[in-house]
């Protein structure tokens, strides 16, 4: 069952597949079929172009997965309402997006990947996940469907060689952990370095970025190193004997699941570490983590790093671009005001990458979006920060590929200064 929707989201969920479906098109996904019909890749016509995703939409994560969500879901309609969007063949289409829950369980993404081909869906974008994107990628290339711009630093998914029908849109994990480490390194000062970090690819990326950067550094000691398994909900022990080495830096390499990272804050305060951290850009949201955590004023500092600018900060807000953005998530989407984490503007960015691929897309086809979509050079998507454009023809990288390192104030979080 899909839910056609005008205005705000409506969610329909199928207990057979465990699907939450959302239509976004105003028109039927029939309309007129190609003149090269024959030749038409599933879920696009004359007309209209279908595209999914798979998020959690309910469980510990559904604040991040909606915002996966969101951010496309607004842009896309407030495209459609305009009339859509000109392909490079010349024909203008609507864009429907269907979001299919995945509670951030593997399986369940892998499910929602068979359902979507089942559905004719002509391919996925903007996913959330390691684990999940992980579960179908096999499949997703040995039925040569796309599975694009996914919300996740996995560096595989930018392997083109290993993932052909893949990208990432996020930069990779490793690169977030690398400036962090470069920071420390060039500080000047010496550091005693503590390690936590989610036992899947997800956590040791950012490890093997980190330990990288920081190798032959005489300022830098990383004295102890832990791992928790993805399904743990609770690292108290793990808190409690890290702090013990009196380490003055914490590398928390932690997904965005709010229980562990607040009770990850709230434990080394309450056994009184108050190390300066780093937390993943993904896991560092102001709104959702860090100010209900009612802890994050007692530390020295808190790091992350960022590839866009933060919705939630003053001059975004009070900008023209800011509001439209605001505006459409307001009129389109159950967000209300600015979004707490920033998967929502991500989304948004990546919807914009893909209007930037169906410009280029010159036949009706999934391999003619692969090639225009690897094609994108020098794009200035929105809310990048200064200097930034997306580039998807540098080999192993992801479409957004240049990180700064920033430091909580209170509120928001502001650029590092380069030492």
């Amino acid at each position: 069952m899909k839910t056609s929707r005008s205005g705000r989201r409506l969610l329909a969920v199928v207990a057979s597949a465990g699907v939450v479906t959302l239509a976004l098109a105003s028109c039927a996904r029939g309309g007129e079929t190609s003149a090269e019909a024959g030749a038409s890749s599933p879920g696009i016509t004359d007309t209209s172009i279908t595209f999914g995703t798979t998020s959690p939409l309910t469980g510990d994560a559904a604040g991040v997965g909606n915002c996966a969500v969101d951010g496309a879901v607004a842009y896309f309609e407030t495209r459609n309402a305009e009339g859509g969007i000109t392909f490079g063949d010349g024909k203008t289409r609507t864009v429907e997006f269907e979001a299919y829950n995945d509670a951030y369980d593997p399986q369940r993404a892998l499910a929602n990947f068979g359902q979507m081909v089942n559905d004719d869906v002509f391919g996925a974008a903007l996913s959330l996940g390691t684990p999940t994107n992980r579960a179908w990628r096999e499949a997703a290339i040995e039925e040569e469907f796309p599975q694009v711009l996914l919300q996740t630093g996995d560096p595989l998914f930018s392997d083109a060689g290993e993932s052909p029908w893949q990208l990432g849109l996020l930069p990779v994990y490793p690169q977030e952990g690398e400036a962090f480490g470069e920071m420390l390194a060039q500080s000047g000062e010496d550091h005693r370095v503590a390690i936590l970090f989610q036992n899947d690819d997800f956590g040791q990326g950012y490890v093997d970025g980190f330990l990288g950067a920081v190798e032959g550094a005489d300022n830098v000691e990383v004295v102890k190193e832990l791992s928790y398994e993805p399904t743990a909900d609770d690292v108290s022990a793990q808190i409690t004997e890290l702090a013990a080495t009196d380490a003055d830096i914490f590398f928390n390499a932690m997904s965005s699941l709010a229980p562990l990272v607040i009770g990850s804050l709230r434990q080394a305060d309450s056994v009184g570490w108050h190390p300066s951290w780093f937390l993943p850009s993904t896991s560092s949201s102001p709104g959702a983590l860090l100010t209900p955590s009612e802890v994050a004023d007692t530390f020295p500092a808190i790091y992350t790093t960022a590839s866009s600018m933060a919705a939630g900060s003053p001059s975004f807000m009070q900008s023209e671009d800011g509001q439209v953005f605001l505006d459409a998530l307001e009129e389109h989407t159950d967000q209300q005001g600015a979004p707490s984490f920033p998967q929502c503007l991500w989304s948004w960015i990546g919807a914009s990458i893909l209007e930037e691929a169906f410009t280029k897309m010159e036949e009706p086809t999934r391999e003619s979006f692969m090639t225009a979509l690897r094609s994108v050079q020098d794009f200035e998507a929105p809310f990048l920060l200064e200097g930034g454009v997306i580039d998807t023809t540098i080999e192993d990288r992801p479409a957004m590929s240049e990180v700064v390192v920033q430091e909580f104030d209170g509120t928001g979080f502001t650029p590092v200064p380069a030492s």
